[in-house]
């Protein structure tokens, strides 16, 4: 085995996997594994290459400061890069990005800004012309600027292609190549390589729905976006990226949330790849394209990164429903608003003898501001942060006594077929409800769970 003298040395000659349990028709469907980067993304790639381009050019030296506008995995390979060569790393995130993103970029020695997600390019607060403007603004800056930089497409063009050629091969070549397009380098440096030493293969771009980039390549033209979109890291709401060349591309798919998160869950089951949420849209729509084949074909697909990245997004289940991407069984009564019935013990609870330090670290480990005190299957009280910080304030040995000092035991029950208008007057109090059959606890409807219902409503 090799050893290596920096992560950097391991960066690239990613693996492939091929694909043996997903429905692919007469195709053979490989999966190259670009999730195994050491910053677990694509964007490593990029990352090293667009500073050590510049700092062959003598554009920046360390201890300069570098600034970017990223969605997440750029940010992490700069910041992997950054970390190894010296230099301070300002990232500006839109703020619709994973946590765990912002988690690693800060854990890597990165300076987060976040900024809005819904605002078009040109607006100050897009993280692209706000990244541009702080690195205007700070002495000794470099705007990284993935979108414009050619040394983005370069990595693929010099790097990316040339490998997947030389790997694919082994199986007799490839035939088509799935891409997504965030900053365009990926399309573009494999359309260079491609255009050269394989001209016969296929580029297929995967574009979130909503997202203005399949329309481009249908009709050259630029249109309106038609929605948003929660896929991280492709798609794009107004023009496209500078570097971005879709000559090459001949056919593109739009494929919405709902479909891409399903596609990525759907690869874990299937063959074991935990993968980000784009890999679901590149994935969905490769299987899209194989079912249209009426001849052995290959085709491969980049796992664009890790899904370790989104195990509070798509890989949580809670969250998929409040989005509506996964359906519950539905009852026509208030059962469909509560989140964790207690019925499957999905609620969280604490007995009436459990020491507040035990309720107040499951608040904190599920992130719930509030939690049912049940009696075997009879709930008996109702806990939330308020009441347990005003019990221990000015005594914190107080978080020693049992939940049933500091409960709430005057409780707002209410029936399962009771009408959702029902709620109301129990949230003007500022109370949760309480959601019972009889004398059967079902569980809790917060206001955010009424707020989430009534946006799933809406088509």
């Amino acid at each position: 085995m090799t050893i290596h003298s920096s992560v950097l040395d391991i960066i690239a000659d990613t693996p492939i996997v091929k694909a043996r349990r997903l429905d692919t028709g007469v195709c053979e469907l490989y999966l190259k594994l670009e999730s195994q980067n050491p910053g677990g993304s694509i964007k490593d790639r990029i990352g090293l290459k667009m500073i050590e381009a510049a700092e062959a050019r003598g554009d920046i030296r360390p201890g300069d400061t570098l600034v970017e506008g990223t969605a997440g995995n750029t940010g992490i390979g700069l910041a992997l890069v950054a970390q190894q060569k010296g230099y301070r790393l300002v990232l500006v995130i839109p703020d619709k990005m994973s946590r765990e993103k912002i988690f690693n970029l800060k854990a890597m020695g990165a300076e987060v800004v976040l900024t809005r997600s819904d605002v078009p390019k040109g607006h100050p607060e897009h993280y692209q012309d706000l990244a541009a403007s702080i690195a205007a603004k700070t002495p000794r800056g470099y705007h990284v600027n993935q979108f414009g930089n050619p040394d983005n497409p370069a990595a693929h063009a010099e790097g990316t292609g040339p490998e997947i050629l030389r790997q694919m091969a082994e199986v007799g070549g490839v035939d088509a190549v799935v891409v997504g397009v965030g900053s365009g380098g990926t399309l573009t440096g494999l359309a260079q390589c491609f255009a050269e030493q394989a001209p016969e293969v296929e580029l297929i771009l995967a574009d979130p729905a909503g997202s203005i980039l399949k329309g481009v390549v249908e009709t050259g033209e630029i249109g309106k976006a038609t929605g948003s979109w929660l896929v991280e890291g492709i798609g794009e709401g107004s023009k496209p990226p500078p570097v971005a060349d879709f000559s090459r591309v001949r056919k593109a798919y739009a494929i919405d949330d709902r479909e891409s998160f399903l596609t990525a869950r759907e690869l874990l089951r299937s063959e074991g790849i935990l993968a980000g949420s784009s890999t679901g849209t590149l994935l969905a729509a490769a299987l899209r394209w194989c079912r249209e084949q009426t001849t052995p074909k290959k085709i491969l697909v980049f796992v664009c990164d890790t899904g370790n990245k989104y195990l509070s997004k798509l890989y949580n289940d809670y969250w998929m429903l409040d989005n509506g991407f996964i359906e519950r069984e539905q009852h026509g009564d208030l059962r469909d608003l509560i989140l964790r019935p207690y019925s499957q013990r999905d609620t969280v609870v604490v007995a009436p003898a459990d020491l507040l330090m035990t309720a107040y670290q499951r608040m904190k480990l599920y992130e719930i501001s509030q939690l049912p005190v049940m009696d075997g299957d009879t709930i008996v009280g109702i806990l939330d942060e308020s009441d347990v910080l005003l019990h221990v304030y000015g005594d914190e040995e107080r978080f020693r006594d049992p939940v049933s000092t500091a409960m709430v035991s005057k409780l707002d029950i209410i029936d399962v077929k009771s009408p959702v208008e029902s709620l109301l007057p129990v949230f003007d109090r500022g109370h949760v409800a309480i959601v019972v059959d009889g004398s059967k606890f079902l569980g809790l409807i917060t206001r955010i769970d009424l707020l989430n219902w009534l946006r799933r409503r809406v088509h």
